[in-house]
Order: structure tokens, then sequence, then C-alpha cells
């Protein structure tokens, strides 16, 4: 063989095995984009699950409750894909607090209306009274079904879990069945953190003796509402398909959509169980700012000790950074606030409930004769501090009041809450 032919033919044996080589790159790298795409996108909605086989709202006049949440991944609405389901029909719709399209903010009444591109009459269930948390008689005649489809955010203030209850109960009466399209704890179904509510605290924010971070999803909460809380309504969940139990909202392969004004991002759901505390206080939670409950703080606090003070906790998976901002509307509105932003810097880690306790907290040792605690009405309850109805007992006041340790308030509530665990274990979907 001549010098060009061993020449020619190594270049040709070389050159095969780039091709095999890139060949099973190919592979390989339809393979991995096969399992990530897979993995971005495992988690299926009720409502998807429902879409796929809608037998259970089959020749069914229903009423739907939902918000702007109420979507598939290609961000279509239920009430336009269920008014495309044959042998169905959406005779009303029910808005939960913020309105149908979660425009108003919080403790904003918003009023009933037919909405003209519907055709469809919608119910609020926000009204300026009590009462109108709950569907009346009237608005459940000539239905066969409601059905529940709002995106939770994990905590036990959140309103939507007891519109749902509500709704369950009217159904109950009415002799309806009751239909929970599920949707996915985005702060993980694993972390329970918090007190469980006590007799005499119950309100809107908080109805039922759960925990503050209950781990659970609309659907389980709905069970465990049911059996044993003594609701007894017709109850059929419609269950996701592809979630587990660890994962956070960013793992579903979803879209986020805000489920409130002020819970812009998935960052904002994993401080909320405990810094919705600081409304009720009057510190600012950071409404009016792009960062609502991710900073916290007033005109009376030194950004610089604040932070200090905070961050000498060493509190898990989170760090408090000086920040001054100036909320264009809610507390403070047009002040300066001297205050802290936080960040989560890991998130499987951090307390939201503690830390919120935590913030309140130093507040008040800081500065004991400018903090308080609010007192004006907050979410149809006037005779108790909002405080209180949020943390759902008197208990955690009284000892932030005391300046008792941190680790201190945190045992008092760890053996009840491995009461609600067993409870909780029940009803357990996933």
């Amino acid at each position: 063989m001549t010098a060009a032919a061993t020449s020619r033919s190594l270049f040709c044996a070389a050159a095969a095995v780039r091709a095999v080589l890139r060949y099973n790159f190919l592979l390989w790298h339809c393979d991995f984009t096969e399992k990530k795409g897979a993995m971005k996108g495992r988690t299926k909605t009720g409502l998807e699950i429902l879409l796929s086989n809608p037998s259970p709202i089959k020749g069914k006049r229903v009423g739907v409750v939902v918000n702007q949440t109420a979507t598939d991944r290609k961000l279509r609405h239920l009430i336009h894909l269920l008014q495309q389901v044959r042998d169905a029909r959406i005779a009303r719709v029910f808005s939960p607090e913020h309105g149908l399209w979660g425009a108003e903010q919080d403790q904003i009444a918003v009023e009933s209306a037919g909405e003209s591109e519907l055709t469809i009459p919608v119910t609020s269930l926000y009204g300026e009274t009590e009462a109108s948390l709950r569907p009346a008689p009237e608005t459940l005649e000539g239905l066969d079904a409601l059905v529940f489809d709002i995106q939770d955010v994990g905590a036990r203030y959140y309103t939507f879990i007891y519109t749902m209850a509500y709704c369950m109960e009217a159904a109950k009466r009415a002799g309806i069945e009751m239909l929970v399209l599920d949707r996915p704890n985005p702060i993980n179904g694993v972390a329970v953190e918090g007190n469980i509510l006590r007799s005499g605290f119950e309100s809107f924010v908080g109805r039922y003796p759960i925990a503050v971070r209950h781990g659970m999803t609309a659907g389980e909460l709905a069970e465990l509402f049911n059996r044993e809380f003594g609701i007894g309504c017709r109850l059929e969940i419609i269950r996701m398909q592809g979630w587990t139990r660890k994962s956070w909202f960013d793992q579903t392969g979803l879209p986020w959509i805000p489920p409130s004004p002020n819970m812009p991002t998935l960052e904002t759901a994993a401080v909320y169980p405990g810094m919705c505390l600081i409304e009720g206080t009057n510190l600012s939670e950071g409404r009016g700012t792009t960062k609502p409950f991710e900073l916290a703080g007033a005109p009376f606090l030194d950004s610089e000790r604040f932070a200090k003070a905070l961050n000498d906790e060493k509190l898990p998976g989170i760090v408090f950074r000086p920040a001054s901002f100036k909320p264009s509307f809610h507390k403070w509105a047009g002040k300066t606030c001297g205050g802290v932003q936080l960040h989560v810097t890991e998130r499987d880690a951090f307390k939201p409930y503690l830390t919120g306790i935590a913030v309140a907290r130093a507040a008040k040792l800081l500065r004991p004769n400018d903090f308080a605690f609010r007192t004006e009405p907050y979410e149809f309850v006037s005779d108790r501090l909002a405080f209180d109805i949020l943390t759902g007992t008197d208990n955690i006041r009284s000892l932030i009041e005391r300046g008792v340790p941190l680790a201190t308030i945190e045992e008092s509530w760890l053996e009840e809450l491995e009461e609600f665990k067993k409870v909780r274990e029940s009803y357990l979907l996933y």
C-alpha cells in the first residue's frame, strides 16, 4: 500500500470513528433532552387530568370557583377550556378574594358582576360582609356540582382554602357534589412548621386547627376539612399526576401565575408563612414595593442594627441584608423605611414561620416604644388583634412581648405540631 493510500485509509477510519462518536453523542443528547423535558413537565394538574377524562362533569351544570391561576400549562383558562367540553355547562362563576382576575388588593371588597365576554354570571365570594364569603343558596340553584381550581401557597393564612371550605359547606346544604382540581403545594409538601390554631381564634385567615405551614395540597386539605372537621359533603378530588412531595413549584414544569397581587414569585411564597405575620404589626411587610414580604421595616428602625440583630440569631437558610425602601402604598406609604431584605440561601432548611416571628421580635426589642401590634379590624375581625388571629393564639405575642428567646418560642409548639402531623398523615394523597 502506498503512503497516499495508507493516509487515505487512516483518514477514512478516523472519519468513521468521528461519525460514530457524533451519532452516539446525538443519541445521548436527544435522550438527555427528552428526559430533561420530561422532568420539567412531569406534573399534570387536576385541571389537565379532568380535561383528559371529563366524565365527572359530563351532563352537569357546574359552578366554577376560580381565579386567574386556573389555567393549564399552555396558560389556557379553565372557563374557556370547560366551555369546549361536550355535555357540560358552566352556569356560574364564583371568585375569591382579589377578584376573578386577581386585580384587587388585600381586604378590598369585590362586587359581583356579569362578565360580558364570558356571558356567565360572576358571583364574588369576598364582599363587604363576612356573610359574603359563603355562596348564597340562590346562587347554587340549578347546579349539579361546584368545581374548585385555585392555586394555594401552602400557608394557613391564605384565604382561598377557606373559600373552598365554605363552598364545600354550601354544596353539602344544596345536596350537590364538590370537585377539587388539585395543584401543587408550591413550597413543597414535606415541610411542616408552626403552632396549631386554638379555639377562639378562628377567622377567614384560619378556620381550623392546622399548622401554619401545613405541607398539604388544596385537595388534601379538602379531604381533611371534610372528614376531620365534619363538613361531610360529596367530595371528589381530581388528583395530579407526576407531583412528588419534596418538589418546589419551579421543579414542576408549570407556569407561575401570581395567585394574588402581592404574591409575584415563588420566592415570595417561600417567605410568606412567616412574613405574613408582619401584617399584624406596624411594620411594613413590603407591600407597595417590588418585594412584598421579602422586605420588612419602618421609619423608626435603623437598617444596620436591625439586620445585625436578626443575623445574630443564626436562623437556618436565611441572610438578612440591611435595606431602605419607600412603599408606594399601604403602611408607611411615601416614607423611607429602615429595614431588611430576606435572602433565602437554603430553602429546604429555611424556617419561614420562625423567621417571621424573629423579625417582629427583633423590632420589638430594638424599638420597644415605637413597635406596636396592629389594633385595627382585620379580615372581618375587630375583637382580637390581627397578630393573634394570624398566629391562631395570643401566646406567641405574649412570648414576644416578654422577650423570650426564639428557641423557647419554637419549643412551645413542637408537641402539638407532632400531633397534627399524625392527623395529617391520613389525608396525604401523594
